[in-house]
């Protein structure tokens, strides 16, 4: 069987400290992640791609590299240290993936040939794939979300996805992320030792995920939500759900950037105002669960990293933006739990709260 290489890509998203509440996650993913893989058994080695130091001795450490270009790093990497089955994961991402999981994902690619394994072909956090030299093959990307499709599209190889799992799927983009991690048990030891210090205040959630399991609770959930998760709330919870869907790949399809975004919560929410608008939202459901970001472009709202994951966090006097405070201070104010985050709240993150309320830990 072909060695397989993992390699992690971990960068800085700071700036602010609220970014750096969310860097520092991810380094303690990218910790876990490393031992993970060590423990599993299949893997020839290690390689963290990084300018943020050292995490763990036993690794190969290469520098980002300036100014950084994904696809351009990645198959140098590749080339330098000629691997054959490359095992790509994105640094803080993919936290609930044991090392049961990796070591049978490993042993898949190993015994495979011209095959990429991905956990999102669209938008992808791990991709594993063999040979190593179809790198040359694509269109270099910049970022690792089309890494899979390209592999797929431009060098030929057969794509097995992994499934809508929330160990495949879950990632940590925003504040609101951390609270799920907090709750779930499948958090490695890292990451559980540096949400610990943190000192996450979790009860508004839990309120929320307890309802997963009440039959006579109603859940409102609104954003880019796929089929998937929609299928798995009515399959995996006792609760009813009601859904809005709107704006999915509303920045793949670059809609967001022509101004193009609208959704029908928006438009009520400019009638009404945020504190009409919360009101109405319990008489809905009992708990609501909502991608900001799709109501914030709605507005047109230019907002900076800092002013949403204050917002995520529920810290309105941090925000700067008017219409954010306000929005996130009614939101706190509102009869029910509301909480609110990015795409990954309503993706990923929804999939690990049904696991969390499933596992009756709360």
């Amino acid at each position: 069987m072909a060695k397989v290489h993992a390699i992690l890509f971990l960068g800085g998203i700071g700036g602010s400290p609220v970014a750096e509440m969310v860097a520092g996650c991810h380094r303690a993913i990218a910790q876990d992640t490393i031992e993970r893989v060590q423990q599993a058994g299949i893997f020839d080695g290690v390689i963290l791609v990084t300018n943020g130091g050292q995490l763990d001795p036993s690794v190969v450490i290469e520098p980002s590299g300036r100014p950084f270009h994904f696809g351009k790093r990645l198959k140098e990497i590749i080339e330098k240290y000629d691997i054959a089955t490359p095992f790509y994961i994105g640094g803080g991402s993919i936290p609930l993936l044991s090392s049961d999981k990796l070591r049978a994902l490993g042993e898949q690619l190993s015994s495979s040939k011209d095959t990429v394994i991905t956990n999102n072909p669209f938008s992808a956090d791990l991709v594993a794939f063999t040979p190593g030299k179809a790198i040359r093959a694509i269109q270099l990307p910049a970022t690792d979300n089309p890494l899979a499709q390209l592999l797929v599209r431009q060098a030929n190889l057969s794509e097995i996805s992994l499934p809508h799992t929330a160990c495949y799927q879950f990632d940590v983009d925003t504040p609101s992320d951390l609270f799920t991690l907090k709750l779930h048990p499948g958090s490695g030891r890292h990451t559980r030792a540096y949400l610990e210090g943190l000192h996450l205040d979790t009860s508004h959630l839990e309120r929320a995920v307890s309802l997963f399991i009440d039959r006579d609770a109603q859940v409102l959930v609104a954003g880019r939500v796929g089929s998937h998760v929609w299928s798995q709330l009515e399959r995996e919870t006792s609760c009813r759900v009601r859904m809005l869907s709107e704006e999915r790949s509303l920045h793949a399809d670059e809609r967001d950037r022509r101004g193009e975004v609208c959704t029908i919560l928006g438009f009520y929410l400019e009638q009404v105002g945020a504190e009409r608008f919360f009101k109405t939202l319990a008489q809905l459901g009992d708990a609501a669960l909502i991608d900001t970001r799709v109501l914030f472009t709605h507005f047109g709202l230019n907002l900076t990293l800092a002013d949403r994951f204050y917002s995520d966090l529920g810290q309105y006097e941090k925000i700067d933006n008017p219409f954010a405070r306000e929005f996130t201070q009614k939101a706190l104010e509102a009869p029910i739990p509301i909480i609110l985050g990015g795409h990954s709240l309503v993706s990923g993150g929804i999939l690990a709260l049904i696991e969390v309320a499933r596992s009756g830990q709360l």
